[in-house]
């Protein structure tokens, strides 16, 4: 089968020699026709996560299920699922947990690969983590992202009063605004033309000064939610003391690790996203597709900050 290979010369390159894979007990296989792409590419790439090489990356899949495993109904047989894996979406075959296979037949396969783990992390980020409630406002970072123009929607969703965003340059910040900011600022005015406001919830998937600067932004009983390290991966001092006299609390979110220990909820949370897209609720921006010749030039825009709102890559 075709595939993208990432080699120990950090290049990815497309074959067409790939054995298919054939699912294993609790897995299926699924026949991509579309995958998406996402920082977890980046960071691969990067060295950050370390996998043996050669590796066929690709994390989000959506397609038909063509075959099971033992232990899985083989019901789900021609099922249009949304897949969330460790690996091998860029390919014409990719195993993943039938737990984490998400029925998806109310969408198309081109919105749910753009859909991946992104619009899954938005909504937990806003409504299992922060628990954001009507009436509170909330700071969003890398606004024109996937994750951020996201949440900002499942923001109004719930009723937030002020959605402030934050991003990288002047065209991404109209990027950002049309998806329910009130205000997004550029970067380069972070935090300084914020004055003395603060915020309910604070989206930080950035690291460095920006995280220090989020704290002080907290209002009373606020909560920063830590998702990523876009800018650094350099600690950053936190007093647990002057988070307890405001009642402010520092959260995180690993949908990575949540996909190991708790795959179901990770896939419950999927699904309820995945509604409010089928309704019309929340819009999956697609903003380009690529090739599968062309997955090393999709991975390296995201990483430059060239990429605003979702790319994907046809498979089929």
């Amino acid at each position: 089968m075709k595939a993208v290979v990432l080699g120990t010369d950090d290049r990815f390159r497309l074959t067409a020699t790939a054995d298919e894979p054939l699912p294993g007990p609790g897995e299926v296989a699924v026949r991509v026709a579309y995958a998406g792409v996402q920082w977890g590419d980046v960071l691969v790439r990067d060295g950050h996560f370390p996998v043996p090489r050669p590796f066929v990356p690709g994390f989000e899949a959506a397609g038909r299920i063509v075959a099971v495993g033992d232990g899985v109904d083989g019901g789900r047989i021609g099922e249009q699922v949304l897949a969330l894996v460790t690996g091998g979406a860029y390919a014409e075959v990719v195993l993943a947990p039938a737990a984490l296979a998400v029925p998806a037949p109310d969408v198309d396969a081109r919105t749910a690969a753009g859909f991946g783990w992104t619009a899954p992390t938005a909504h937990d980020l806003i409504h299992t983590v922060t628990r954001l409630g009507p009436g509170e406002s909330v700071l969003i970072h890398a606004a024109s992202g996937a994750v951020g123009t996201l949440a900002a929607q499942f923001a109004a969703a719930a009723g937030a009063r002020r959605i402030v965003g934050v991003a990288g340059s002047a065209g991404r910040a109209d990027y950002a605004r049309r998806f329910g900011f009130h205000e997004v600022l550029t970067r380069d005015r972070f935090p300084e033309a914020l004055g003395d406001e603060t915020f309910d919830v604070i989206l930080d998937p950035v690291g460095g000064a920006t995280r220090s600067a989020n704290l002080a932004l907290l209002a009373p009983h606020g909560r920063l939610a830590v998702y990523g390290n876009i800018a650094s991966f350099a600690p950053v001092a936190v007093s647990a003391n002057d988070l307890l006299m405001n009642g402010q609390s520092l959260l995180t979110y690993n949908s990575s690790l949540l996909s190991r220990t708790d795959p179901a909820r990770l896939a419950a949370g999927a699904a309820r996203a995945l509604a409010l897209v089928a309704d019309g609720s929340v819009l999956i921006d697609i903003t380009a597709e690529h090739g599968l010749a062309d997955v090393e030039s999709a991975i390296a825009d995201l990483a430059s900050g060239a990429t605003a709102g979702k790319s994907i890559v046809r498979v089929q």
